[in-house]
């Protein structure tokens, strides 16, 4: 039986996300199982070094064309690290240069109207399509589910436990808070990120589904930043509140703006609470749980875990195996979602949904 070729990463797009993150987890990925992936990592970048500099050991060109020369499209794992609101147009060259298994950065694109059009990019090539969800994949996620249990409720012998599935018994509410100070990027107009609800949320908005299953939303409010008379209309704050199917609701709130990092999500339960502390940024991967007061700190590089997990899929799981469709279904979810409550902030009446964050001095 012909073995499938050991893949080989090409980044389309070195900024921070390819720079930095996608090709760090990359490396620890390859120490940790040395067939893991082949190199050297190709990258696509027309202006490299202008957003973050050029690491060692990357070979980069400027079109998708020269990169393909050097990467052909049955060897590849393509990591897609452009801003979301170009997603689209990057998406659709990849599929007519014969590129099909692709990682692509959060949120899968800007907006609901893209979403059909890649869908059918998916359908029409046979796209085998991971979404960056590294919270979902994580360790520290991997414990939660175990929390709740497999239906979120008490398990079958109706254990008050915390440590066995369901003893919490069952889920009632999550609170997610996830702060970051983020002038700097903020303030440029080509981020490429239009609102506070497109950076951070994406994650948490892609755990809550995966955790308490299919939501709608009940609120949303998006704030500007301000500094001095400097105005970044929705890049302040971003809340969002939903209603699950199962009668669980979340509240998802996100401050650009804040003095300082936090990501933290807490799981009311009928009978205890879970505090889930995730990493603050990549300098250290250590996260922490305290249920009902009892807190245990441990490793969880969620990246790493997530890539290889994909490499992994792509040498073993068909395109047409359902699970790619699951996940597609679950990212379409947070689009549609972001989409939403992005919507209902822009109504017409100024000020009803949208609100001015505190105005930060000007130095």
């Amino acid at each position: 039986m012909k073995q499938p070729p050991i893949r080989q990463p090409l980044i389309v797009g070195l900024g921070r996300s390819g720079a930095g993150l996608h090709l760090r987890a990359l490396r620890t990925a390859l120490d940790r199982s040395p067939d893991a992936w082949r190199g050297p990592v190709v990258a696509v970048d027309p202006r490299p070094g202008e957003r973050a500099p050029v690491p060692d050991g990357v070979t980069v060109t400027p079109s998708l064309e020269e990169a393909r020369a050097l990467v052909p499209p049955e060897r590849a794992v393509v990591h897609v690290c452009t801003p979301p609101a170009a997603r689209l147009a990057v998406l659709t060259e990849l599929c007519e240069a014969g590129y099909r298994d692709l990682i692509v950065e959060k949120p899968l694109v800007a907006g609901a109207g893209e979403l059909a059009a890649v869908a059918e990019l998916r359908a029409h090539h046979g796209l085998r399509l991971a979404v960056v969800a590294h919270w979902p994949a994580s360790a520290l996620a991997g414990r939660l589910r175990e929390l709740i249990g497999t239906d979120g409720s008490t398990d079958p012998g109706g254990s008050t436990d915390p440590a066995r599935p369901g003893g919490l018994g069952r889920l009632l509410r999550v609170d997610v808070t996830q702060h970051k100070p983020r002038f700097t990027r903020s303030l440029r107009t080509d981020d490429g990120h239009p609102t506070a609800f497109d950076v951070e949320l994406p994650h948490s908005l892609g755990l809550v589904l995966s955790l308490a299953g299919p939501a709608e939303t009940t609120r949303a409010r998006l704030t500007d930043l301000r500094i001095g008379e400097t105005v970044r209309p929705g890049l302040g704050s971003a809340l969002l509140e939903l209603r699950h199917a199962n009668g669980v609701r979340s509240r998802l709130f996100s401050d650009l703006t804040a003095p300082v990092r936090e990501r933290r999500a807490l799981f009311a339960f009928e009978r205890g609470t879970a505090v889930a502390h995730f990493a603050p940024s990549d300098a250290d991967d250590h996260v922490q749980l305290v249920v009902d007061g009892e807190r245990e700190v441990f490793r969880d590089d969620a990246l790493t875990a997530f890539l290889r997990r994909a490499y992994a899929r792509f040498a073993d799981v068909p395109a047409e195996d359902p699970s790619w469709a699951e996940d597609f279904a679950l990212h379409a979810d947070v689009v549609r979602l972001l989409d939403e409550a992005k919507r209902r902030c822009a109504e017409t009446v100024p000020g009803a949904r949208r609100e001015e964050a505190p105005r930060v001095a000007a130095p």
